[in-house]
């Protein structure tokens, strides 16, 4: 009995020592905690400390305020919640699996009297799906107007969507739905198709602070519509004896075939020499026989084209003996030399406009002088004025 009072007492004095080496008493004794952050299905550790603890017990309880953790003790059924540590100075524990439903207000209780209590809040990131494009024609049809969707759900907060034509971004109009903690994102293009969509890369990018990496899905736009024919040749200047080719260059889809070719509205006239292999005419020597008009014509479901070209085949003899146009060559020359004239003209005209300028009346005032020395001072003053005495003439 003396040795178990002894130890009480001893107990009670090791007590006291604590309390007075703590610098700040009892507000040592307050629960520190974090906001912890989780992507919905990921793993939450929820921690609590304290810096002095005199063997008080700290508990966690969730949103709905019921007990997880009371020290080492669980207190409610929940196989994802399990402890990671407890000690005097720190309550873990980990919720494993974590659903939008976890997130809210967690507390950690630090029983002292009175009882001290830190919240953390644990936010439950919700993944969005993978987006999903509709609305898409195959084929579509040059001047339909269509609209393209893209969706995705589930997230939290809502998800951003980016549009991009090939590489391009475009700009979308957005729809937002709530459903229950998660968010369901939508975003339309309406757009006239054009012949220059045939082909293009329409990209739904989904954009959210969940994801490492955006999710992507991507839809090719097939359109359909008229041909548009044209004639490439093969020689500027066609001659005689050459061999020369038109080609019959096509767009349109579906792909316009076949190509027919005609001369001056009618069959080709010498199927030895004209060659025609697909969308290519060939001839494979030249003569003056062959001018004319030569045409290509094409269909598809769509509608119908053609294209013409008109062949000359020169001489090579009359271009080879063609000299310089003597008649354009003279024409220059009469321009220069008349402009030439006319310049010399005018600059003449000008010299003698100032050519004649002169002074005069230099000794005004001196003959009416009364004695030879007023005769001098009257002169010598004419001359200072003398800017105004002079005289212009033509």
């Amino acid at each position: 009995a003396l040795w178990e009072s002894k130890s009480k007492l001893y107990s009670c004095h090791s007590h006291d020592l604590r309390l007075s080496h703590n610098p700040t008493g009892s507000q040592g004794q307050f629960p520190i905690t974090q906001n912890v952050t989780v992507v919905e299905g990921g793993t939450a550790n929820m921690t609590c400390r304290v810096d002095y603890n005199d063997n008080t017990s700290l508990q966690w309880s969730n949103p709905a305020q019921q007990t997880l953790f009371f020290g080492d003790k669980k207190a409610l059924r929940d196989h994802r919640i399990e402890l990671v540590r407890a000690s005097w100075q720190e309550l873990t524990i980990r919720i494993s699996d974590v659903s939008l439903s976890d997130e809210g207000q967690y507390t950690c209780s630090l029983f002292t009297m009175p009882v001290k209590t830190t919240k953390a809040y644990l936010t439950v990131l919700g993944i969005p799906g993978r987006p999903e494009i509709t609305g898409f024609t195959k084929p579509a049809m040059e001047e339909d107007v269509i609209t393209l969707t893209c969706t995705t759900s589930g997230s939290k907060p809502a998800a951003n969507i980016r549009w991009f034509r090939n590489d391009k971004e475009v700009q979308g109009t957005k729809e937002l739905n709530a459903t229950g903690k998660s968010f369901t994102v939508r975003s339309s293009l309406q757009f006239e198709v054009d012949k220059r969509d045939d082909g293009v890369a329409y990209t739904c990018s989904v954009e959210h602070e969940s994801l490492s990496k955006p999710y992507m899905t991507t839809e090719v736009l097939e359109v359909h519509y008229a041909p548009h024919l044209e004639i490439t040749h093969s020689l500027i200047i066609p001659q005689e004896g050459q061999y020369f080719k038109l080609e019959c260059v096509s767009i349109g889809n579906p792909p316009p075939e076949p190509v027919l070719w005609s001369k001056d509205g009618g069959e080709l006239p010498d199927i030895e020499r004209m060659i025609v292999e697909g969308r290519e005419l060939t001839i494979t020597t030249l003569n003056k026989t062959d001018n004319g008009t030569y045409r290509c014509e094409a269909s598809n479901h769509l509608g119908t084209s053609s294209a013409e070209y008109i062949l000359y085949v020169y001489d090579p003899n009359a271009l080879g003996h063609h000299g310089p146009d003597h008649a354009l060559i003279g024409g220059v020359v009469a321009v220069v030399v008349f402009i030439t004239l006319c310049l010399i003209i005018v600059f003449g005209r000008y010299l003698a406009r100032h050519k004649g300028t002169y002074l005069t009346h230099e000794a005004k005032g001196a003959e009416d002088a009364p004695d030879a020395d007023t005769a001098i001072i009257n002169a010598e003053g004419n001359h200072v004025h003398a800017e105004e005495k002079k005289e212009y003439f033509i």
